[in-house]
């Protein structure tokens, strides 16, 4: 029975822990944009001067279309 106590209260400090993450993370701005994450993926990434400058499908093979399967 002395356990249930035990994981009561741990289970209470855990969940105040996260309560207060939450608030300090509301106050502190992370929810502010929420419209820059739904069209980040609409945007060109700066060109990257790590690559050779190829494009992927500068470099790949032709699709083979000779797959009797179809």
């Amino acid at each position: 029975m002395s356990a249930i106590y035990v994981l009561l209260i741990v289970s209470l400090l855990v969940a105040a822990g996260f309560l207060v993450a939450f608030l300090w993370s509301v106050n502190t701005g992370q929810y502010e944009d929420d419209y820059t994450p739904s069209v980040r993926i609409l945007f060109d990434d700066p060109a990257d001067d790590s690559t050779s400058g190829t494009e992927p499908s500068e470099t790949a093979s032709p699709p083979n279309d000779s797959n009797p399967h179809h």
